[in-house]
């Protein structure tokens, strides 16, 4: 996902003169719009679907990468002994 810059970062005045273009907006590109202020980068508008996403995304890969953890300081169970563990044998 990448901000297109013609059409994703907005001024805040617009933001306060029609809030609900710049949430359709977001809710129908599946991007989040960049908020600006004086130039400068200052919040992010996105849909609720979106936001979801990005959380899963973020938890998987969290979860991913101490899964790795455990394997490199030998926290690792065969397949056998994990079925056994969740009761699956």
């Amino acid at each position: 996902m990448s901000i297109r810059f013609s059409t994703d970062i907005v001024p805040l005045g617009d933001l306060k003169k029609n809030p609900g273009r710049v949430v359709k907006h977001a809710a129908e590109a599946g991007r989040p719009v960049l908020l600006t202020s004086r130039g400068r980068g200052v919040a992010v508008v996105q849909s609720v679907a979106e936001y979801e996403n990005a959380q899963e995304e973020r938890e998987f890969m969290r979860a991913v990468l101490e899964g790795i953890g455990d394997l490199e300081s030998g926290r690792d169970l065969s397949l056998t002994e994990a079925r056994k563990r969740l009761g699956l044998t």
